[in-house]
């Protein structure tokens, strides 16, 4: 049971470092995967942890900061949509001139 978790959290994690390697034209594609990425973490740490019997104060600190990070990357896909339309990165110039 403790290898198939680790087999399956591993799997999570590269599943979506592919997806965010590949799909980079929508950045809900990309806000997605990074979710995925944070979400086999935390599954990651809560195995480590429940193998070594430790305290779980770490994973709620670990689930605040990517609530956070969620809430924001969901505000800058927002003002995304409301100021170009889309949520493609070909869709706005990012020159400086």
């Amino acid at each position: 049971m403790f290898m198939f978790s680790i087999f399956t959290s591993f799997l999570i994690y590269f599943s979506g470092v592919y997806v965010f390697s590949s799909k980079r034209k929508p950045l809900l594609m990309v806000l997605l995967s990074l979710e995925y990425i944070v979400l086999s973490l935390f599954f990651m740490i809560i195995i480590y942890l429940f193998s070594f019997d430790y305290d779980y104060f770490f994973p709620v600190i670990f689930l605040v900061f990517s609530v956070c990070e969620g809430a924001l990357g969901l505000s800058i896909l927002v003002s995304m949509i409301r100021s170009h339309g889309n949520d493609f990165f070909n869709s706005f110039s990012l020159s400086l001139c």
